[in-house]
């Protein structure tokens, strides 16, 4: 069983790359150009808090979710691999990631008086990937320290998002493209391994089950 602070680890590595908060430095800089640095800022602290409320709601439902719809834990771990996969090798050719935006979403952009939520939040930090891994995680603990523990994993993850929002012109100028450009491929390949473990580890919890064996054990014994 693991610890307290094994589990924190394990999330903010799981979660970090796929959340990846400094492939969102460029849509910020982009969204909040011609802005005060006052509101950028309150801006990036929202978005935060969104961020965090929508992970958090997603962890601590995650088990009613999985019970309302009747699916397994393999099932689960499974199908997030798969979503966690797809994100990563996306981001093996990363692309700017303001043009993940549609191009009407980035004009009402400019146009409305809080960018927070959408699109900062959702979907650029707390995506369908994100959330994935969360309920994921959330399938894998069966105590509420562990549930604890995910949580703080979290928080850490929303922290490094909130830094990189806050530093995102001194990040841009230090890094330049090039340098989120290869931040952006090493985050994709920690996820792609991240994700086949997920998926080996369903197959393997299925594999194990009583759903599986059962048949076959019948089927020796006659």
């Amino acid at each position: 069983m693991l610890n307290f602070f094994e589990i924190v680890v394990l999330t903010f590595f799981a979660l970090l790359p796929i959340s990846n908060p400094f492939s969102t430095v460029p849509l910020y800089l982009s969204l909040t150009r011609g802005h005060t640095r006052e509101w950028s800022n309150q801006q990036a602290l929202k978005a935060c808090f969104f961020m965090a409320g929508i992970l958090l709601v997603f962890l601590w439902s995650g088990a009613v979710i999985i019970e309302f719809f009747g699916i397994s834990i393999p099932a689960i771990r499974v199908a997030g691999g798969i979503i966690i996969m797809r994100v990563g090798f996306s981001m093996l050719s990363p692309k700017d990631n303001s043009q993940e935006i549609t191009a009407e979403a980035k004009k009402e952009s400019k146009t409305k008086a809080d960018i927070a939520f959408t699109p900062l939040a959702m979907p650029s930090l707390s995506g369908p990937g994100s959330i994935s891994v969360v309920i994921s995680m959330a399938a894998g603990s069966d105590d509420l320290p562990g549930y604890f523990a995910i949580s703080a994993g979290i928080l850490l993850v929303v922290f490094v998002a909130w830094l990189a929002m806050k530093g995102a012109p001194l990040i841009s100028k230090a890094l330049g493209v090039t340098g989120l450009d290869a931040l952006t491929r090493i985050m994709g390949f920690i996820l792609i391994c991240i994700a086949f473990q997920f998926v080996f580890d369903g197959l393997g919890g299925y594999l194990a089950s009583e759903r599986f064996m059962e048949p076959i054990l019948k089927a020796i014994s006659l």
